[in-house]
């Protein structure tokens, strides 16, 4: 049997969700195939986080930004830290930052502003950007295509509409879909089949978002091939296909060497 190599694109190994445990999270990774991964910041201090965890573990990155949750703590000094901190070699992208009109969490000119001066970052760093959109198509859409040609990015936990996404594949940018793929309620099969086979990612987004069937229980990444397995079967190909060509992706996105 071929042995499946993944490449979880997105998750958050920093949160608290994993204090007690995280070795044995990485080790369970390792062992279910996940040899990499991408450790996702929410804030500049989570980012601190994110890289001290990337910096001791072998196939670990981190990125560093702004949620849009937290989008409310922008400033420019804030702004200056995080382009520091994207000056560090465990750092391989900006964010996640993107716009959140479902929870609302900080006001919506604030995450705007937030959002646009980390595409700025992400194009004068040259590192991609890690996008999230939640009930803000239009807008997200719009500022994708602001910046395209300017900006690599990728929609991350995909489950937006059709104007999103043809938006970010005009743009060249990389879709990734996480264990929603796996959820009854899930109606997002064409998304899934539109997107090229070298611009698809995929990713766990854990502590959050458990795939079926670990549904009701932490997530955390060596579930990932359940949204391997569902992602080809949605697209018709064997699911080592489909890991093969996420990894590679993932390691052409981030501009890693592994």
């Amino acid at each position: 049997m071929t042995e499946i190599r993944l490449f979880d694109s997105h998750l958050h190994l920093s949160d608290q969700a994993f204090a007690e445990d995280r070795g044995a999270v990485l080790q369970r990774a390792r062992d279910a195939g996940v040899a990499e991964l991408v450790t996702i910041a929410s804030d500049p201090a989570d980012a601190r986080r994110a890289i001290d965890l990337a910096s001791a573990s072998r196939g670990v990155w981190a990125t560093a930004g702004l949620h849009p949750h937290e989008a409310a703590a922008f400033s420019i000094d804030l702004l200056a830290e995080l382009e520091d901190l994207a000056a560090l070699p465990e750092v391989v992208a900006i964010g996640e930052t993107g716009l959140d009109y479902h929870y609302d969490n900080s006001p919506r000119e604030e995450q705007r502003q937030a959002f646009r001066s980390q595409l700025q970052l992400a194009e004068r760093t040259d590192l991609p950007a890690v996008v999230h959109s939640r009930a803000a198509d239009e807008e997200t859409a719009a500022l994708i295509s602001e910046f395209s040609g300017r900006v690599r990015g990728v929609l991350h936990c995909f489950s937006g509409g059709n104007e999103l996404l043809t938006a970010g594949l005009d743009a060249g940018w990389f879709v990734s879909f996480s264990g929603i793929v796996t959820f009854k309620r899930f109606d997002g099969a064409e998304a899934v089949r539109r997107v090229p086979a070298d611009r698809l990612l995929i990713e766990t987004d854990s502590p959050y978002l458990s795939p079926v069937p670990r549904r009701g229980r932490r997530n955390e990444p060596s579930n990932l091939i359940h949204t391997c397995r569902r992602v080809a079967e949605i697209r018709g190909e064997q699911p080592e296909t489909t890991a093969e060509i996420t990894r590679d992706n993932a390691i052409i996105f981030y501009n890693l060497h592994t």
